[in-house]
């Protein structure tokens, strides 16, 4: 394998493109065949080494291939590919940013979904705990933990040291970890009386008319946000309702590798969106993972679906959204408040969405407001940030960001992802606290 790594080093410089994935194929799911991709993919990365400081997944096969008797990949045991796998929170940066042997390069390499293939096989053949199981499932946990008394109830055993230590024996969820406080008021609840009235006004690729996706995280635990957004768009005069009713978008159940439950939500929630985008309704969502599930990963799973295509070309974050509108004339600047400083960590599920810095553009609108940029991975990913397995890993992924925020000194700190501003801010002892973008761009508005 060495020799066919010599014969082919450079990357390419045409566009990078994706293959839609075969989940379908049964082949798929035959362990041989995931094996032997394993090896060949783990060997070209062992011979380029550049994303080495992504994520943990990479310095644990370097070790491994350092530790065994050959050096090479043929020297690692197949039994020893999983704790590569397990390393992979599917962030996509490797794919985005670093690796140039994505196709069209004829090594074709895409190191996310093949370690979503081996993720998928694990599910699969029964490897799923059922710890796991519960934790990926953010609607049912969170249409529990919302009911008024349940919501008291957990939100004060998860400040309670004995409670969390049963619960990182009992799920695996780590004693330290920030785990999401509950709100019995969701923002579904809150956000019900939406009726989308007034004109829409056109802007670029944007109709001027757009439909709420609330997301579990920002439904259950973080209604605030889904408020702030409203009040940003209504301030700029976009007409706005709630989607009609959604599920989970997939995301957790996907870094899972549960790809029937993917299948199982994208069938109860594009329909939905699709229907909403022919009735003239642009869509967006409060978190990044969730946009990036219906701009990518549901296209490239179910690629022949033309609602799903539908849904992708009207799905947009918030703040493209809003980029889209000021390159019109149509965002209001009559901001009232400057922000200062402001310490900004890019999460990995929008920097790979490929549409620029438009938070950083927007924030920087603001008169008397400097955003510093820190484009560096917060270590949450979904599950992995709270887990026992994973947690002390997470926190060292963090470091460097957080170690960016002190140095900033900032006036405010905020991440488009909840999850990560809040893993981050956990780090600092909330000084300063996260806080969301939306939630600045309100303020700077006064509104």
């Amino acid at each position: 394998m060495a020799e066919e790594r010599s014969a082919a080093r450079e990357g390419s410089v045409d566009a990078p493109t994706r293959h839609p994935l075969d989940w379908t194929n049964p082949e798929f799911y035959d362990r041989g065949a995931l094996d032997k991709e394993l090896e060949r993919v783990f060997d070209i990365c062992h011979g380029c080494r550049r994303c080495v400081s992504l994520c943990n997944a990479f310095p644990t096969l370097f070790d491994l291939i350092d530790g065994s008797s050959t050096m090479e990949v043929d020297g690692v045991a197949k039994s020893d590919y999983a704790k590569v796998v397990d390393q992979c929170y599917l962030c996509d940066l490797c794919y985005q940013t670093k690796c140039p042997y994505v196709p069209p390069h004829p090594w074709n390499v895409d190191f996310p979904h093949l370690m979503l293939r081996a993720k998928a096989v694990k599910h699969r053949d029964g490897g799923t705990g059922l710890a796991a199981k519960l934790l990926s499932s953010t609607t049912a946990v969170g249409k529990l933990a919302s009911i008024p008394v349940v919501t008291e109830t957990v939100n004060a055993l998860n400040r309670n040291g004995p409670a969390r230590k049963l619960l990182e024996k009992t799920l695996g969820v780590d004693a330290q970890a920030r785990v999401p406080t509950y709100h019995g008021r969701t923002g579904r609840k809150r956000l019900r009386d939406l009726d989308g009235s007034g004109d829409a006004l056109p802007a670029g690729r944007t109709r001027g008319r757009l439909a709420l996706f609330a997301t579990c995280y920002c439904n259950y635990a973080h209604p605030d946000v889904l408020q702030d957004l409203v009040a940003v768009l209504k301030h700029n005069d976009i007409p706005l309702i709630l989607v009609e009713r959604e599920s989970c978008c997939g995301m957790p159940k996907l870094e899972l590798g549960d790809l029937a439950s993917v299948a199982k939500y994208k069938a109860e929630n594009i329909p939905v969106l699709a229907k909403a985008v022919r009735e003239g309704w642009d869509l967006t969502a409060a978190i990044p993972s969730c946009v990036l599930m219906f701009k990518q990963e549901l296209p490239l799973m179910f690629p022949d679906d033309e609602d799903v295509r539908l849904v992708k070309r009207h799905f947009f974050d918030p703040f493209e959204y809003l980029m889209q509108r000021h390159q019109e004339g149509l965002l209001k600047t009559d901001f009232k408040q400057p922000l200062g400083k402001i310490a900004y960590q890019v999460p990995c599920h929008q920097r790979v969405q490929n549409i620029g810095p438009k938070t950083r553009d927007i924030l920087g609108l603001v008169p008397g407001t400097d955003v510093q940029v820190i484009e560096r991975c917060s270590g949450h990913d979904g599950t992995y940030g709270v887990k026992k397995a994973t947690y002390a890993i997470a926190r060292k992924i963090a470091k460097p960001v957080e170690s960016r925020v002190r140095q900033i000194e900032p006036d405010h700190f905020t991440s488009d992802c909840p999850m990560a501003g809040g893993h981050i801010a956990h780090g600092l002892d909330d000084r300063p606290a996260a806080e969301h973008p939306l939630t600045l761009l309100r303020k700077a508005y006064g509104i």
